[in-house]
């Protein structure tokens, strides 16, 4: 299965499959319509887009503030992990720690799951790039003091600010068409490593962003505000009853994943009034490292992890050792901490707890 999945859905640095190459103007539509692109080709069903933040599209994204090299990254790269921290897991649930709110999601203990966490690719990167170099002169221009040149910015009204919000939305489009097309190929992948009818059983819990900014209603002293939201390292965590929760849902509130690491668990969990009060229908989106990138490699030195991983009952398949190395599970924190943390906050409700048996990375 994992081998399937390996040969189905590209990872590593630049790579893409030779089957789906979108010229400028077939990636502008991606562009505009996010999943719904996949979908309207083939690559998955309208259901999908049903338990997809935002339905899978951003309002206001403008192709023409994506630059050419953006354009040129992006073309070849839908449908693929990347490098990193991202994956596409086969896990299963070993806990149910909320039968009513796992019942909703239509989970259930010993049942198969897969997690994909991936975004918007090299279009994105170069999104970032282009835009961080319009930010820091205008943020001088509008007399923007900058506590560290990363945080350079731009009033949300001016020209800048406009153009950057368009270009992001464009951007986060390409991430749920990303996703969206690696959901189909995962449905596939397990069709020829089982049984055409095992991708019949594949429904899609939830799909959800983090590290993006979003144009979203909030009741703040009595009276209804419109805000833009800045979710870095967190994720939507809306409560019960909120009219964007998918109605399956709607009591128990949006679900909130969590991804530990590739050797322990992750979790499943579902938003709360408080985080909808408190933080802006915010939580964390992920365990978190303990070990730079560079310490974790020096940690593996003479280690045999991929044995180690399935000494542990976890297959795994990478382009490459270092990946292996920089993603260890010792190189993140205790993600139970972590959930341990925001549920004892207020701020989400656990529901399941997933084991990974198989992981392929970039």
């Amino acid at each position: 299965m994992v081998a399937a999945l390996y040969d189905n859905i590209p990872t590593g640095v630049g790579r893409g499959r030779r089957d789906l190459r979108l010229g400028r103007r077939e990636l502008a539509g991606v562009l505009r319509k996010g999943a719904a692109w996949a979908v309207e080709r083939g690559l998955g069903s309208a259901r999908d887009l049903e338990f997809i933040e935002e339905g899978g599209r951003l309002e206001g994204a403008e192709p023409k503030e994506v630059s050419e090299r953006a354009y040129e990254r992006g073309g070849a790269q839908l449908g693929t992990l990347g490098s990193g921290n991202h994956f596409a897991e086969i896990q299963y649930v070993d806990q149910v720690l909320d039968p009513v709110a796992a019942t909703a999601l239509g989970l259930a203990a010993g049942q198969v799951t897969i997690t994909i966490h991936s975004g918007s690719r090299g279009l994105g990167h170069q999104v970032c790039s282009d835009h961080l170099k319009t930010m820091l002169r205008a943020a001088e221009r509008y007399g923007i003091e900058l506590p560290d040149r990363q945080l350079c910015c731009a009033p949300l009204g001016s020209p800048e600010g406009r153009r950057y919000l368009a270009a992001m939305a464009a951007a986060a489009n390409y991430a749920f068409a990303n996703r969206q097309v690696m959901t189909h190929w995962v449905r596939e992948s397990f069709a020829s490593a089982l049984a055409d009818g095992a991708a019949a059983g594949i429904e899609v819990v939830y799909d959800v962003c983090h590290n993006i900014a979003k144009f979203e209603t909030f009741e703040l002293e009595g009276r209804r505000v419109r805000a833009c939201v800045h979710r870095k390292g967190a994720t939507r965590a809306y409560p019960p009853g909120h009219p964007q929760t998918p109605r399956p849902y709607r009591q128990v509130g949006q679900p909130v994943l969590i991804p530990g690491d590739m050797g322990r668990y992750s979790y499943v969990l579902v938003g709360t009034e408080k985080a909808y009060r408190d933080t802006f229908g915010s939580t964390c989106h992920g365990a978190g490292r303990r070990m730079s990138r560079h310490q974790a490699k020096k940690a593996a030195r003479g280690r045999d992890l991929r044995r180690e991983l399935e000494e542990r009952g976890v297959v795994v398949m990478a382009a490459g050792m270092r990946t292996i190395a920089e993603e260890m599970p010792e190189a993140y924190k205790d993600v139970a901490e972590v959930v341990d943390v925001v549920e004892r906050a207020g701020i989400s409700r656990t529901v399941a707890r997933l084991r990974p048996i198989g992981v392929i990375k970039g």
